[in-house]
């Protein structure tokens, strides 16, 4: 392996995609077909680094939106329950004469409120939890490609070495 080899591996993004480009650019003025070859790696390396890092930019926004998400259900929650708490309270007092009976009312009406709060919860978290899975899913995929692409790049990388032994 050759400084230029392990200078290849340090580059990445828009600055090894330049490189890369330039790299070969150079190579095919001066018709050095190694050089050009290790250009076009360079670039493609980039490309998927590049690549990755959209992709993680991207989980990390879906996870965000999720957490969001999570969050403005669970403001909902609360401010349902608060409505509910004042609704009791206003009834409480509209109703005095018949405490009892408006008691009743109020807390199997507090009940149901609480049970269709409680399920709107349970929604808002099964589908924030999807939208994580679906991010982590995304992110992974994202990482087995790159790991894929720099499988690629080395399998390319040995190929190359077999055609012409003396670069190696």
């Amino acid at each position: 392996m050759t400084n230029d080899d392990d200078q290849e591996r340090t580059r990445g993004g828009l600055v090894g995609k330049i490189a890369g480009r330039a790299k070969a650019a150079a190579a095919s003025l001066t018709g050095n077909d190694t050089m050009a070859r290790e250009g076009r790696l360079q670039e493609a390396q980039s490309d998927t680094e590049i690549q990755a890092r959209k992709d993680d930019a991207e989980a990390r926004q879906r996870e965000e939106e999720a957490r969001v998400s999570e969050e403005r259900a669970r403001t909902e929650a609360e401010r349902r329950d608060l409505d509910n708490d004042l609704a009791a309270h206003a009834s409480e007092q509209a109703a005095d004469r018949d405490r009892r009976k408006a008691e009743t009312a109020a807390a199997a009406q507090q009940a149901s409120s609480e049970q269709a709060a409680e399920d709107a919860r349970r929604r808002d978290e099964a589908v924030a939890s999807g939208a994580e899975d679906g991010a982590e899913a995304a992110r992974l995929a994202a990482a087995r490609e790159a790991s894929r692409l720099e499988r690629e790049a080395t399998r390319a990388e040995a190929n190359a070495a077999k055609i012409d032994p003396e670069e190696s």
